[in-house]
């Protein structure tokens, strides 16, 4: 373990960076940063998430109507219906809203399981490589904690029924997107993109600004690496 997380070390900092002080960061150390900062980023991110409008408020997370009802919203208008898409696009972002802090505890888990070769590929790819890492590792078990969640908001809303029956015979004519044959569906996805987009933000700006984006050993693990 030591000559790997030595290697990983060498591949992610200049020579001139080891000379100033990372020969005094311990392998332990390294991989405690590492873990400390992805945990930060998590934590800050189901924080902006998972409060009222932190989808329905946040332009870059927000759900919209799916594409295949999208297309009918100027008949919906037409039809006196505009009320309702209102009331289902709230009704979608305040069940990601709830469904977001189900995921504290699986990526806590997926940060405790780490591997040595997990870390190494972190601490060496890009700017979104623990992003990556928590997509990989969280999204299927994530997708089972949301769904029924998102299903119980969803189906309080008369027009979600309504666009699942005229979703799935558009489906199975191949004329609507599997993915968004059922609005729970739709929604439990883009839940996921949603945390994976505001987890990313986070890591690159632990990246890019250790000292003050981060605390403990993450900002001394992340300092050094940003040499």
């Amino acid at each position: 373990m030591r000559n790997v997380l030595g290697l990983l070390v060498l591949l992610t900092l200049s020579a001139s960076s080891f000379a100033l002080g990372i020969q005094d960061l311990s392998n332990n150390d390294a991989v405690s940063g590492l873990k400390d900062a992805l945990s930060q980023g998590a934590t800050a991110a189901i924080g902006k998430l998972g409060v009222e409008n932190g989808f329905l408020g946040n332009d870059k997370v927000k759900i919209p109507l799916p594409d295949a009802l999208k297309r009918v919203e100027s008949g919906l208008r037409l039809m006196g219906m505009q009320r309702q898409a209102d009331e289902l696009v709230t009704a979608m972002n305040r069940a990601a809203e709830q469904a977001v802090p189900e995921a504290k505890a699986l990526l806590a888990s997926s940060i405790k399981n780490m591997s040595v070769q997990d870390a190494k590929g972190i601490l060496t790819g890009g700017d979104t490589a623990a992003t990556d890492y928590f997509r990989r590792t969280t999204s299927d078990q994530l997708a089972q904690k949301f769904l029924p969640i998102v299903t119980k908001a969803t189906s309080k809303v008369g027009l979600a029924e309504k666009y699942n029956q005229l979703a799935g015979q558009g489906a199975s004519l191949g004329l609507v997107d599997a993915k968004q044959a059922k609005i729970e569906n739709y929604v439990t996805q883009k839940t996921l993109d949603g945390l994976y987009l505001m987890i990313a933000e986070q890591e690159k700006a632990i990246r890019k600004d250790p000292v003050g984006s981060a605390t403990g050993m993450a900002k001394k693990v992340f300092g050094l690496l940003g040499k």
